[in-house]
């Protein structure tokens, strides 16, 4: 187990299974948890419950028993996580810090007249290891058909909890106030944006503008706007913007409680639509990765980009540096392997297209388009006078993309033949220039 065929090596995956949207994404005490749409007892879709992994590190996750399971109310669809350090809810017992989650009893999906969509609440009062529900379930009634998803956070300036809440998915958000966590008032709608389901709600910086801040709504469909919230309602500012172009990112979610003194916001998405065949698993999480904002000359952009810990990772190194890439080489000739990172920044010169093929996918930037391509999907990329930069990850079955510090991001899950391991880096029509490039294989975080 966890060294099978198709089974990412550095992405999280159930144990056994299958596995989708990313829930109740929280740090606490050293811990990261992760908890997910879960089927216990099968590799399909079905018998939603949260499972649930904790990691140290963001790479070596350790799956616990289920969290939250289906009771009267219905299965356990998405939902959110937080820590409540004031004991705001009174559900504190012990020493531990409270944390408190929330999803939405999903009643008798596809059952229609029947027991409705609700939001609920779950509190654990150890770590996370065992969790109780809320005795007054649900916390929030059923408002519109399909309502789910509760994204709950703490908004300091107002000294209230939030809640935000995909309605008819698809058609608007709800926002809900709260000082208790179990009582919820409506206090603002956001209708006409289309950014679907699992909504996640925080603040940014913006990078290099001391107390320059904007709010970032972002959809499961990986959709974002960016605005202003005020712990009641959400302006937008400018968007809707995609954050990932590839072909499998859904529904991510980043984390609540990451301490100040580390300050950053990461996010883990699922990699939707992946196929394993013949395995016990089915499905797989995206990396972590930071996300900032940034001025572009496009106006202001969140970037995505891998976290640092996959330094802990990181094998035997190969760099090259202002080295010429001429039409016919393959400096990586006779390196071969199924899990690398790579960082490249390539001076296109006089070429008409560059890129890297791993295991047979190729990844290009044409210059005749200013486009980035792989796997069907393409995406303008300006150079102007500066070289393409590039940071790959390239899983057992999955390969992500992220160009120009992240500015671009595209995630694909892949099967690629078993036989083809080979690594290559290419110009075509003329010679372009490898400025720098550095080629780390990866170890699993299985082992």
């Amino acid at each position: 187990m966890y060294n099978e065929k198709y089974r990412p090596q550095f992405h999280f995956t159930a144990k056994k299974n299958w596995l989708n949207d990313p829930n109740g994404l929280v740090f606490y005490d050293g811990e990261y948890h992760l908890f997910f749409q879960h089927n216990p007892e099968s590799v399909q879709w079905g018998n939603m419950t949260w499972g649930h992994a904790v990691s140290p590190d963001l790479l070596r996750w350790k799956q616990l028993r289920n969290a939250i399971e289906p009771d009267e109310l219905g299965t356990i669809f998405s939902g959110s996580a937080v820590v409540d350090w004031n004991n705001s809810s009174g559900f504190q017992t012990g020493a531990e810090k409270v944390m408190v989650a929330f999803y939405t009893a999903a009643g008798e999906h596809g059952t229609a007249g029947k027991r409705p969509f609700t939001q609920c609440a779950a509190y654990s009062n150890d770590r996370g290891r065992t969790w109780t529900k809320f005795a007054g379930n649900p916390v929030l009634g059923n408002r519109t058909p399909s309502n789910r998803d509760p994204r709950v956070l703490w908004h300091e300036p107002t000294k209230k909890w939030v809640l935000v809440l995909a309605e008819d998915p698809g058609q608007y958000y709800s926002f809900h106030v709260s000082d208790d966590l179990k009582s919820w008032r409506c206090v603002s709608e956001l209708r006409g944006e289309n950014i679907f389901e699992c909504p996640d709600l925080f603040e940014l910086p913006v990078e290099g503008r001391p107390g320059d801040t904007r709010w970032i709504l972002h959809g499961g469909n990986g959709h974002y706007l960016i605005g202003a919230f005020d712990g009641t309602a959400f302006v937008k500012e400018s968007g809707k913007f995609a954050l990932d172009h590839g072909s499998n990112f859904y529904a991510a979610q980043t984390f609540s409680d990451i301490p100040p003194t580390d300050g950053r916001r990461i996010q883990i998405p699922w990699m939707n639509g992946g196929e394993y065949p013949d395995m016990p698993f089915n499905q797989q999480m995206g990396f972590p990765c930071e996300l900032t904002l940034r001025a572009t000359n496009e106006g202001l952009r969140v970037f995505r980009r891998p976290v640092h810990e996959i330094r802990h990772i990181r094998g035997r190194l190969r760099r090259w540096n202002d080295t010429p890439l001429s039409p016919g080489e393959n400096p990586l000739e006779g390196l071969a392997g199924d899990l690398f990172e790579i960082r490249a920044e390539i001076d296109l010169a006089g070429a008409d297209r560059v890129g890297f093929r791993l295991r047979g996918e190729e990844v290009r930037y044409v210059a005749r388009d200013k486009r980035l391509k792989c796997m069907g999907r393409s995406v303008p990329i300006e150079l102007a006078d500066g070289p393409l930069k590039l940071h790959l990850l390239l899983d057992r079955s999955s390969l992500e993309v992220f160009a120009q510090d992240g500015f671009v991001a595209m995630s694909f899950c892949l099967l690629p033949d078993s036989d083809d391991r080979s690594l290559e880096i290419y110009s075509k029509g003329a010679r372009a220039k490898i400025v720098s490039l550095e080629v780390w294989e990866l170890s699993s975080v299985w082992t």
